[in-house]
């Protein structure tokens, strides 16, 4: 049995997010790509290519880490580099059309997955859960830029002031 301090915000969403990365990882391994591919892919798809560095970001790793995910990618067909027309040191990372005939199967599983981990909940129940896991993010997003966003606005401000 759980104790009161396991059912916190904080392991709830830890516990649906693991588990559902557990059941995805097990319904996709048909298609040879782990977690970390799937996330990259899904970036690729929807701003159609990014530098290594811009991915790395995203996932949230080292770009060492990225460099080794698309060298592995990369050698089973899903991704391809090009060199940045605007910048020769940079490369840029493409999904293939492998990738995006797999992405369209991947999301309709996960769009399976996210029915049966919503299963029992109602339409208005679901709504506010989605409205309010959105706010969270938001706060939080918020608090992340919080000291940099006031640090530039003073910045700002100070610019404001001199130009007088």
């Amino acid at each position: 049995m759980k104790s009161a301090q396991q059912n916190t915000l904080g392991f709830l969403l830890h516990d649906a997010s693991r588990l559902m990365r557990r059941r995805f990882e097990a319904r996709g391994a048909v298609h040879g790509l782990s977690s970390s591919q799937w996330r990259a892919l899904v970036y690729l798809a929807r701003t159609g290519g990014l530098a290594q560095a811009r991915l790395a970001e995203f996932l949230e790793v080292e770009p060492i880490s990225v460099s080794r995910l698309v060298d592995r990618m990369e050698q089973g067909g899903w991704v391809r580099r090009s060199p940045d027309p605007q910048d020769r040191r940079v490369r840029l990372v493409h999904a293939t059309e492998k990738a995006m005939s797999a992405f369209e199967e991947v999301k309709a599983l996960a769009g399976e997955m996210y029915e049966e981990a919503l299963a029992g909940i109602d339409p208005a129940q679901r709504a506010a859960l989605m409205a309010g896991l959105s706010q969270v993010v938001a706060n939080l997003q918020e608090m992340d830029c919080a000291p940099a966003c006031g640090r530039m606005a003073r910045e700002e401000g100070d610019e404001d002031e001199r130009a007088k």
